[in-house]
């Protein structure tokens, strides 16, 4: 009797092994299933995670080369009106440069168109006739030829006149080629 009853409980315990040993296989089995599909889903959105940050740096990129045209489209329209504006000033220097050798050596003089009415007060003919035909004005006119020393001061006024529209006009374009 006695050795049937340790028999008993060592099939018993045998058994509880046994199936301890069966129900530690069929849950690491249930675990390691979930795992995986775990792993599985984590894997689709780091995939779909990576996906996304691979659209957002390609447009992100594509913006920046959109933004590098722009500027560089910018620079050289800024550049060739640089280049025009810098003509226009040189032009106007020269231009300047010609009319004060020729006010310097008296192959040009610059005069006035006087009022018949105020010229005959003043006392007649003080200035000089114009002669028929000069650029439109009227036959017989009087004009009176101004000082060199003040041509030279109303030459000096009319460049800086030129230059400042010529820096004008080349601010304005400017402007409005950034504003764009």
């Amino acid at each position: 009797m006695f050795l049937g009853w340790r028999w008993g409980v060592l099939a018993l315990v045998l058994g509880a092994a046994v199936g301890a040993r069966i129900a530690w296989v069929w849950q690491t089995d249930e675990l390691t299933k979930q795992a995986a599909g775990y792993e599985r889903q984590l894997a689709a959105k780091d995939l779909a995670h990576g996906r996304e940050r691979e659209q957002a740096a390609e447009a992100a990129l594509g913006q920046a080369a959109k933004h590098q045209a722009q500027r560089l489209d910018l620079e050289d329209r800024l550049q060739a009106q640089d280049k025009t504006y810098w003509k226009e000033m040189n032009d106007a220097q020269q231009a300047q440069a010609r009319l004060r050798d020729r006010l310097a050596t008296a192959d040009l003089r610059l005069s006035v168109l006087l009022d018949a009415g105020t010229a005959a007060a003043q006392g007649g003919d003080g200035g000089m006739r114009a002669p028929a035909g000069t650029g439109g004005l009227v036959d017989g006119a009087l004009r009176a030829q101004l000082d060199p020393a003040h041509a030279r001061r109303i030459i000096a006024i009319t460049d800086e006149g030129d230059r400042g529209l010529i820096a004008l006009k080349a601010c304005q374009a400017y402007v409005r080629e950034v504003a764009k």
